[in-house]
């Protein structure tokens, strides 16, 4: 269900065929994202002033911020070839060695999602990232041999939604650590607007802003948002966008002012209406909402959390006020006392 969404922001089928053309190139065309933009830029002239590989880079945040746009932005910028590869594609250390060996001087190796990488071979890519060296067993038994290979000198960069599930080994050895962040409603206003000249669109600023404050704070629904809204335009109107027909093509299409779409409002109103706003189990929400409960966990929660719509208690889920009065819902008298006593993992009496 949630690959279907509009508003998820992990990568779809239906992004593939503009995402690519849609990349910014250059640092300086990359919008947003400023902290980690002028560390990166000094880091790069660095490493290229003096002659060396770029230290191992890695990338972390929410997915659809523009972490695979970056790492190919910093290849670009290093003048070097990039090679892309996610953990999940490196299942064996052959695999590993295969892409390693055919590297250059100073090229960059990109691994997305890599707290996916198979234990085996990340112990591999340790002393590649370390000592640019490959450690291979050839053979079984007792004719079996070591070799070691050495390597050019690379960059790895590596991104992850799950900075936490790396092991330390693994984080201890990228030199460059940068977190990515939500993009503001100007940032992304901006990159709609850049997105719509590539796309041929015309578009009012008025629009942009529109498309911008309902795409949960993620360029990449921005653009998806952006194709749709044309669609709208093109069938509807003469093909220019206008403030009037981004609001009507994003209501048509269940994306409030706020980019929650019908399952978020679903989930809030189940909550509200069906527990008392709770709390509320996670199982019994992916039950009602008919979701599993990892889904909802990963790609539902977090931007309700981020609105303040719910927290996470050991007692459950609870709906907290803002949920209520963006629903036009009376908010309970006792519900801070509800929260309270649940953050505590206390029970709350009926009495009380």
């Amino acid at each position: 269900m949630s690959e279907d969404r509009l508003i998820t922001s992990t990568l779809t089928n239906s992004d593939n065929d503009i995402e690519v053309s849609l990349r910014p190139k250059t640092l300086e065309d990359f919008i947003g994202q400023t902290k980690v933009k002028e560390n990166l830029r000094i880091f790069i002239q660095s490493a290229k002033k003096r002659g060396q590989a770029l230290d191992h880079v890695l990338l972390y945040g929410p997915p659809g911020l523009g972490k695979t746009t970056l790492a190919n932005i910093i290849a670009n910028e290093l003048d070097v070839s990039f090679k892309i590869t996610s953990g999940p594609a490196i299942d064996r250390a052959g695999d590993l060695a295969a892409i390693l060996t055919n590297l250059a001087d100073s090229d960059v190796m990109f691994i997305d999602e890599i707290h996916r990488l198979n234990r085996t071979v990340e112990e591999i890519l340790y002393p590649a990232m370390e000592d640019f060296a490959l450690d291979l067993v050839l053979g079984k038994g007792p004719s079996a041999n070591n070799v070691r290979i050495d390597l050019p000198p690379f960059t790895l960069v590596a991104a992850t939604t799950r900075a936490g599930m790396l092991t330390g080994p693994l984080r201890d050895r990228f030199g460059i650590v940068l977190r990515f962040e939500v993009y503001s409603v100007v940032e992304l206003a901006q990159i709609v607007e850049n997105s719509a000249v590539k796309l041929g669109v015309e578009i009012e600023s008025s629009a942009s802003v529109e498309i911008a404050k309902r795409s949960r704070g993620t360029p990449r629904i921005a653009n998806r948002l952006l194709k749709r809204v044309r669609d709208f335009a093109v069938v509807k109107g003469d093909g220019r966008v206008n403030y009037k027909d981004a609001a009507f093509a994003l209501s048509a299409m269940e994306i409030d002012e706020l980019g929650l779409d019908s399952i978020d409002i679903k989930m809030l109103k189940g909550m509200i209406e069906l527990f008392g706003g709770g709390p509320v189990g996670l199982d019994t929400i992916s039950a009602s909402i008919n979701e599993d409960s990892i889904t909802i966990e990963d790609v539902y929660e977090p931007y309700l959390i981020q609105l303040g719509f719910i927290t996470r208690t050991p007692k459950g889920r609870i709906a907290l006020p803002l949920a209520y009065k963006h629903l036009g819902y009376a908010v309970p008298k006792k519900l801070d006392y509800l929260v309270l006593q649940s953050l505590k993992g206390e029970e709350v009496s009926e009495e009380e």
